[in-house]
């Protein structure tokens, strides 16, 4: 059976997931905390954070960018998993431009007792990156947290991603506007969704010709198995937390 030949690596990658993270590096600012890579560090850019390794090649590998914004009009978790749930247009460095492509389709999950819209898009941010979305309303704001990988370095960074996700944690929120230190968030117009860090990104992220043409069909394949793989991670582990409170 098919089942059988993914068991093992299955147990394998939930039981990595599930170490002890008591030495983890936790980023906080006015709305939200979360787990953060040792090596990493997140610098305020205007109204977005943006996290980044110290490293300066897995800097241009992998990103984390997070905002907030009054909740306005457009603001509901209906309409964001409808507007991730559509193609996103993207300006090419080459030229010319493309829509990016939807990995799966939004839904709405429960991390730490808040519910989030959870999508993935390949190319909606930057070209040949896979970008995580995640995005919640709490309160008097909403909250958008990203995370981008180029696709030949997704898996790489698929475990501290994974950390990242399940110890998001909305922080109370009634005095966001006593705390001028934490950052500024967005005005209530406008909405969130695919394309919302296209000009936050870094110039520097890798270039599609950087990769030599080395992503062939097949090796997309089995990138899009190992984050199927993930996602059943992510499910076991919610699993496993559920039954312990229980």
């Amino acid at each position: 059976m098919k089942f059988q030949r993914f068991k093992y690596p299955l147990m394998a990658l939930l039981s990595i997931l599930l170490t002890s993270t008591a030495h983890a590096k936790v980023f906080r600012n006015a709305y939200i905390s979360f787990e953060l890579p040792q090596s990493w560090n997140c610098s305020l850019e205007q109204t977005e954070w943006v996290c980044r390794s110290e490293n300066t090649k897995d800097a241009k590998e992998a990103i984390i960018i997070l905002t907030a914004k009054e909740v306005g009009p457009s603001d509901s978790m209906q309409q964001y998993e409808a507007h991730l749930n559509t193609p996103i247009g993207i300006n090419l460095k080459t030229g010319g431009s493309a829509e990016s492509k939807i990995v799966y389709k939004a839904k709405t999950v429960q991390i730490n007792d808040q519910p989030w819209i959870d999508g993935l898009h390949m190319s909606s941010e930057v070209q040949n990156y896979f970008t995580r979305y995640l995005a919640t309303i709490k309160g008097r704001i909403a909250v958008l947290v990203t995370f981008s990988a180029h696709k030949q370095f997704y898996t790489k960074y698929s475990q501290d991603f994974f950390k990242a996700v399940m110890s998001l944690r909305v922080i109370e929120t009634k005095n966001i506007g006593n705390n001028p230190d934490f950052g500024p968030i967005r005005p209530g117009s406008g909405t969130f969704g695919p394309g919302s860090f296209q000009n936050a990104m870094p110039t520097d992220m890798v270039n599609p010709e950087d990769m030599n043409g080395a992503n062939g069909k097949g090796s997309d394949k089995t990138l899009l198995l190992a984050i199927a793989l993930i996602l059943a991670a992510a499910g076991g582990y919610i699993f496993l937390k559920k039954r312990k409170k229980k």
